[in-house]
């Protein structure tokens, strides 16, 4: 080899060794590569949007790096913003305006969480609209494929909830916007529901709702709202409707021929308010069907956490007077009375309140037949105080509730009632659709009971408590872990020290001295008051429990039970840890349900929550001519997801 050519090699080497280090120091990789990522983090990187950060969308990002507005928008959002805006006025016919039209919604978003900045989520909702919403038919609509699609509509509801505030402004509203005027109307009469006046109208979209199993809300265009129905100065249209009650509407802004007037410099809109349960959908000015977005769980917590005074399980079973005097409502409803809805009502049990029915009522009213044909009513009792008296309170609650509402005159549906009790709840239930004539009396004493020796007061106390007659308005009762046979956790000692512990209320307490007094030497057993408290009436050996048991349900009352059991032992010996199966068990029922691997408070469980759902669809195929007949079919579906029907005997009524 020659010298020169020994040159040229070494030469080579130290350019090589050269353009080695720089490209060492220069981090030399490859200008395009793929990475592979876990399917989490692939549909991330796919959908990330603002709405879940301040990283842009892909799409937005390819907006503002084809105008060259990239790093405009990272120095100076702005003007990125601005000159976006002003291109898409300029070229309104583009192929990319559903695109432009987002990536100004995106960024107005952004933006606005940036400075908490009202106009500029009001710009983002009216943008997003827009891309939603192309009046014009020879515009491209966007794809419903299209992950954008349902990201616009969340931008559009968020930025409404930031825009108009909490409690929402929903009335008639002018805004001075970045780049021009916004005016829209309202229409105050939206503001009636069912005679009530909707106020406080709580945004719910950044709720989240524990203590409910499922969360339910109806998917579509809209600012999600719990209002308060009130009614200024006049009593309301229905018996008892608390004032903490919230209603779900949705807030619509609709904003004709949108993608010309959010480019213009005035815009004109509307604001439509609309429950729940007037429709599911609105229609624009051009006649376009468009769902609305609910969030019907999250207003029904609301009601629930606000109105419920849930000390009330303690203290209304240690403090017999908890709801005497007219301090608390006992009978309440969650929506006032609509022609030609059933009502069904709801009754607890021990050291228990409304609330425990959270779940089943949630997931009934998700149904449409149900909703659209029922309404829920709760009451509630001091749980302590005797079976009887808490029985008469419901028995005058349910009356006056009627009467309230127009009577069967006004409102067949009236006349159609469903009772549904709980534990205790069962036998405050059982006592309204009885005819025991005397022998509940009889029970407890030899002597009759017109000899007694009373007060006018006092006698007609005893009549209304022990001598019920059945409310003609209830057709239907079901039963739910009710121990009509007692139950043997109330006979256990430390239950009979509790019970000692309940203060009864003053006219109880009074009627109660004067038969122990004046009739001592005829009465059977101890009617001292805590004897007579529901802890001991409820145990097996009660006199109370023993005659109720005796005396079946009259015969224009369909009858069913749902009892459950823990384990799969024969039922002979299951309980659900309170009451025994064959103290649940009544063998006249018209069907009963067993619920395997539950406890007593099964209210929640999705079996027992199926069979209430079965029951009242076939009450309503059986009054309603053309609702066809699902019973048969809902059995099965009951028994395939766990239930275990149970045979029964035909009753048999002396």
């Amino acid at each position: 080899m020659s010298i020169f050519s020994i040159r040229f090699i070494n030469k080579l080497n130290h350019k090589t060794c050269y353009i080695a280090a720089v490209l060492a120091l220069t981090g030399c990789t490859p200008p395009v590569s793929v990475k592979q990522l876990s399917l989490t983090e692939a549909y991330q990187d796919r959908t990330h949007t603002a709405l879940n950060g301040t990283i842009l969308s892909n799409t937005t990002r390819i907006v503002l790096e084809r105008q060259n507005l990239l790093g405009i928008w990272q120095a100076h959002p702005s003007a990125a913003i601005d000159i976006l805006r002003k291109s898409t006025q300029d070229q309104f016919y583009t192929p990319d305006l559903n695109d432009q039209l987002f990536a100004l919604a995106e960024l107005s978003y952004l933006r606005g969480k940036k400075h908490k900045s009202r106009t500029d989520f009001m710009a983002a909702a009216m943008y997003a609209y827009a891309y939603l919403n192309p009046a014009d038919k020879t515009m491209e609509h966007p794809d419903p494929y299209d992950p954008h699609f349902r990201q616009a509509c969340d931008i559009y509801m968020l930025s409404l909830t930031e825009a108009l505030g909490s409690p929402a402004n929903v009335n008639a509203q002018h805004w001075v916007l970045p780049f021009g005027d916004l005016d829209l109307s309202a229409d105050p009469s939206e503001h009636i529901w069912h005679g009530y006046e909707l106020t406080d109208f709580r945004p719910t979209a950044r709720l989240t709702v524990k203590g409910v199993k499922n969360i339910y809300s109806h998917m579509g265009l809209g600012e999600p709202l719990a209002a308060i129905p009130h009614v200024d100065g006049r009593a309301p249209s229905s018996f008892t409707i608390t004032d903490k009650l919230r209603i779900p509407v949705s807030l619509f802004m609709e904003i004709p021929d949108p993608r010309r007037q959010v480019l213009s410099d005035h815009i004109s809109g509307h604001l439509t308010l609309t429950a729940l349960d007037d429709q599911g959908h609105i229609l624009t000015a051009n006649k376009t069907p468009i769902p609305l977005q609910y969030d019907q769980t999250a207003s029904r917590a609301l009601s629930l956490s606000n109105a419920v005074d849930w000390s009330s399980e303690y203290k209304g079973f240690l403090d017999g007077r908890f709801f005497d005097n007219g301090r608390k409502p006992q009978l309440i409803a969650i929506e006032p009375h609509r022609y030609g809805c059933i009502p069904v009502v709801l009754v607890h049990g021990t050291a228990s309140s409304p609330g425990r029915w959270a779940d089943m009522v949630n997931d009934l009213l998700e149904d449409p037949q149900i909703r659209a044909h029922f309404e829920f009513w709760f009451f509630s009792y001091a749980t302590g105080n005797p079976i009887p008296y808490s029985a008469f309170q419901l028995r005058e609650a349910l009356e006056a509730a009627i009467q309230n509402n127009g009577g069967m005159q006004a409102d067949p549906a009236l006349g159609h009632m469903v009772l549904i009790g709980h534990s205790q709840g069962g036998l405050l239930a059982k006592m309204q659709v009885i005819d025991p004539k005397d022998k509940l009396w009889n029970g407890l004493t030899h002597h009759p009971f017109n000899g007694l020796h009373l007060t006018p007061k006092a006698h007609s106390f005893l009549q209304e408590t022990l001598f019920p007659k059945p409310l003609p308005e209830v057709q239907q009762v079901v039963f739910i872990s009710t121990p009509q046979h007692g139950s043997y956790l109330a006979a256990l000692s430390l239950a009979h020290l509790v019970g000692r512990m309940v203060t009864f209320p003053v006219s109880l307490t009074e009627v109660m001295q004067q038969v122990v007094a004046g009739e001592s030497g005829s009465i059977r057993v101890n009617m001292s008051p805590w004897r007579m408290g529901s802890v001991y009436g409820m145990t097996p050996h009660s006199a109370f429990i023993r005659s109720l048991a005796s005396i079946p349900v009259v015969p224009e009352v369909r009858t069913h039970s749902i009892i459950p059991v823990l384990g799969d032992g024969p039922l002979a010996t299951a309980d659900d840890g309170v009451v025994k199966y064959r103290s649940a068990h009544i063998p006249y029922a018209d069907s009963e349900l067993v619920v395997r691997h539950s406890g007593h408070s099964t209210q929640s469980n999705p079996i027992t929550i199926a069979e209430v759902r079965r029951i009242l669809l076939e009450h309503l195929a059986h009054l309603t001519p053309g609702v066809p007949e699902t019973g048969d079919m809902n059995k099965q579906n009951i028994t395939r997801i766990g239930g275990e029907y149970q045979p029964t005997t035909p009753p048999v009524h002396p």
